[in-house]
């Protein structure tokens, strides 16, 4: 599992779930030109699958003896339900990021999911980023 994290400070670009999906873009395809075995080629290629949220995280280094750097709230929860209820090269979000990333960035698409009942949250209205209804 990898967590990545945008506009954790206050001066920058109001642009973080534009940025996020662009990411999420680039690493699925990046993963998508890995062989999982370059000695057994008929394993294939890596596929990964991402999940993200939008909303108020807390940050702190955490520990003295080996400090670390945390971030915990419910949208680091929730963040991760996206990923865990996510499909294979998809990228699945939030309503709340869905909301922000069609003011950010139009031009990726969104498809609805429906709602979902994500556990520990309840039902909730998701979509998967970069998709067209087939």
């Amino acid at each position: 599992a990898y967590l990545a994290v945008a506009n954790l400070v206050k001066d920058q670009k109001a642009d973080h779930a534009k940025r996020i999906a662009e990411f999420s873009i680039d690493a699925i395809e990046a993963a998508s030109e890995v062989m999982v075995d370059e000695d057994d080629p008929s394993l294939g290629f890596v596929t990964i699958r991402v999940g993200f949220h939008s909303g108020p995280v807390i940050s702190d280094v955490v520990g003295t003896r080996l400090p670390k750097y945390g971030m915990f709230g419910d949208s680091i929860n929730t963040a991760s339900r996206m990923e865990s209820n996510s499909i294979a090269g998809r990228i699945h979000c939030s309503l709340e990021s869905a909301n922000l990333l069609r003011d950010q960035a139009p031009e990726i698409p969104l498809v609805s999911q429906g709602t979902l009942n994500i556990k520990g949250k309840g039902n909730m209205e998701t979509y998967f980023v970069n998709e067209t209804k087939l």
